[in-house]
Formats: C-alpha cells, sequence, structure tokens
C-alpha cells in the first residue's frame, strides 16, 4: 500500500539529491517536494542550485518558486504548503518525493510539528544552532538548570524540551498521518568540498553575480538576502571586499553549512546515509525503496 508513504532525501548542499530526485520520481511514478527553503523564491535560480526548466520536465517538482524575494518564507509556511502537496500527490495515485537539505524543515514535516508558527522561525533556527554547537553533558546541564523533567533523557529530547521552554506552548506537536521512508546522502569530505566548490565557480559563470545584484539592489534587507550565496556577495557591491574575497567567503560558508546539515540529519533524525560514490549506488537504494512501498 501506497497511500500514506512518502519518501524523504536529505544530505548536504552539492551532493546529488536532485539527481536521485528525479530518479526515484521515473522509476517509482513520483512528484518532487522541494524541501528547501531558498528554492521557494521568484529570480533566485543560480544561487540556490534551483532545478533548470529541463530537469523540472523530467519530474513534476512543487514547493519551488512560490514566494517573492521580497516576502517571507517559514518552517510554518513549509509544513502547511507540503502537507497539502503530500495529500494532492497522493490522490493522483503517485508517490510523494521530498527532497531538500533544510534540515529544520524536514524535521518539522516528518515528526508533525509546527515549531511556533512563522513568527518564531528566524528565532528557532538561531535557538537550535547554538544548541547544536554544546556537548550533551552542556546541554542536559541546561534542561536540569531550567528545572525540566525528561524521562531517558537524551539529546533531541533536551533540545525539544528548551525549545518548548524557550517558545511556550506555541510549540505545537501534532504527528503525521504519512509514513516516512528517509535517505540521507553523503560522500568523502574531501570530494564534496571539491564539489562545492566547483559548483560556485559554476554559479558564477552563469551569472550568479547578476542576480545577486538585483536582490541586493531591489530587496537588501529581505529573509531571501541573507542565504548563502547571496550576503556574501554584498559588501562587494559596496566596496568593502573584493571580488575574489567574496567568493572565497561563499565557498567557505558553504562548506561549513554542508557540515552543519549533516550535523542535524545524523543527531537529530533516523536517516540512513549513502555514499554517492560508493559501488553500487543507487542501486541499493533503489531497493529499498521499492521494498518499502509494496
Amino acid at each position: 500500500m501506497r497511500d500514506n508513504k512518502v519518501l524523504v532525501i536529505v544530505g548536504p548542499t552539492a551532493v546529488g539529491k536532485t539527481a536521485l530526485g528525479i530518479e526515484l520520481a521515473q522509476r517509482f511514478n513520483g512528484e518532487i517536494i522541494s524541501g528547501d527553503s531558498q528554492q521557494v523564491y521568484q529570480g533566485l535560480d543560480i544561487g540556490t542550485a534551483k532545478v533548470t526548466k529541463e530537469e523540472q520536465l523530467l519530474a513534476p517538482h512543487h514547493l519551488i518558486d512560490v514566494r517573492s524575494w521580497e516576502e517571507n518564507f517559514s518552517v510554518h509556511d513549509f509544513v502547511s504548503l507540503a502537507n497539502e502537496t503530500i495529500a494532492a500527490i497522493i490522490e493522483r495515485g503517485k508517490v510523494p518525493i521530498v527532497v531538500g537539505g533544510t534540515g529544520l524543515y524536514i524535521q518539522a514535516l516528518v515528526e508533525g510539528y509546527h515549531l511556533g508558527g512563522e513568527e518564531n522561525h528566524e528565532a528557532m533556527l538561531a535557538l537550535r544552532e547554538q544548541l547544536e554547537t554544546l556537548s550533551d553533558a552542556q546541554l542536559f546541564e541546561k534542561v536540569t538548570n531550567l528545572g525540566l523533567n525528561i524521562p531517558e533523557m537524551n539529546r533531541r529530547r533536551a533540545v525539544r524540551a528548551l525549545e518548548r521552554a524557550e517558545f511556550g506552548v506555541k510549540d505545537e506537536n501534532k504527528g503525521s498521518a504519512y509514513e516516512f521512508h528517509l535517505i540521507g546522502l553523503n560522500a568523502k569530505r574531501e570530494i564534496l568540498y571539491d564539489r562545492i566548490n566547483r559548483r560556485v565557480d559554476q554559479m558564477l559563470s552563469e551569472g550568479l553575480l547578476n542576480e545577486v545584484r538585483r536582490l541586493f539592489e531591489k530587496a537588501p534587507q529581505a529573509q531571501a538576502a541573507k542565504g548563502i550565496g547571496y550576503k556574501e556577495f554584498f559588501p562587494y557591491f559596496q566596496g568593502e571586499a573584493t571580488l575574489d574575497e567574496a567568493v572565497e567567503l561563499v565557498k567557505r560558508n558553504s562548506r561549513r553549512y554542508a557540515k552543519r546539515q549533516l550535523t542535524w540529519f545524523k543527531n537529530r533524525m533516523a536517516v540512513e546515509f549513502f555514499d554517492v560514490f560508493e559501488a553500487g549506488y543507487p542501486a541499493n537504494i533503489l531497493d529499498q525503496v521499492d521494498a518499502f512501498l509494496n
């Protein structure tokens, strides 16, 4: 039975999630839902590594270009729209495939909570990033100091308790009606970092600077402008940094983001990871997906 089953592909930037998503969609009669916080914005195509028009012809894609770059988009928005889209895809008799690397979005969807609604999105992101830097002992100490009682405390429960303490009763856990199968993609660090560096170079050759300049001139304070691949060029346009310095900062921040993505999925979610360059890929995933769906 496939009537409540959803595939989810996660992993760091530049690892190959888009290609696998399209392959699974073609093999298993699926449609893809973007789980990327930046690809929702119209006009931000190059810097977000958005699926091309040609790739979109290979499989239907959703939650792409659903906001102008002047608008905000929150985890609350994502969970609501993703659930609506999943239901519609299943109604058509197809398999929903969520593809993305925004850990907060994916976890909120899979675990079925809205994380305090729209207004808390940025604050929640900031809190989680801060908590992820703590050791288990430091994390548990914060819970104890607040007098919170958590049975069988582990890292995940500690973080959730601290989030609830910070954001109060608005942190709502509804659960999910769907059965999710998570697939994690990864590669050896030196290979992944090289792919990231080369991707940035490719983006520049495709016209990234013009895309960033338009955002810089029209909506420099927008949420969309805070994304990696955009904000690093603002000092260059302001005459405060050289182009080489800006490019190197994009590469460095992208590599650091990839590391944070992996940390999130490994520490906070039950994800089995596959090395995209090892023998047997992606046949090992295809067999697993076939068993899950059937």
